[in-house]
């Protein structure tokens, strides 16, 4: 048994006495808001995570570019000439 548009509108107008039109305009802000951050989640979580695996690390091999110094490689021992 589904409501007739007579019902719906007597349903609306109990409402709108009992909350307040203002009152229901920031209930429907309130649900719009949350409806989109609900879906904003949701497209969230199908996209595939970020590929984290090694961007902020840096390139190894031919394609890296050469230091002066290579970390494995000890720093030379500096001189103090003592008077």
């Amino acid at each position: 048994m589904t409501p007739g548009l007579t019902q719906i509108l007597i349903i609306a107008l109990i409402v709108i006495l009992l909350f307040g039109a203002s009152r229901l305009s920031e209930i429907g802000k309130g649900l719009g808001e949350g409806i989109r951050s609900f879906k904003k989640g949701l497209d969230d979580a199908n996209e595939p995570p970020p590929d984290d695996s090694g961007d902020a690390l840096p390139k190894q091999g031919a394609d890296a570019v050469a230091s002066p110094q290579s970390p494995s490689e000890p720093e030379p021992a500096k001189r103090t000439e003592e008077a």
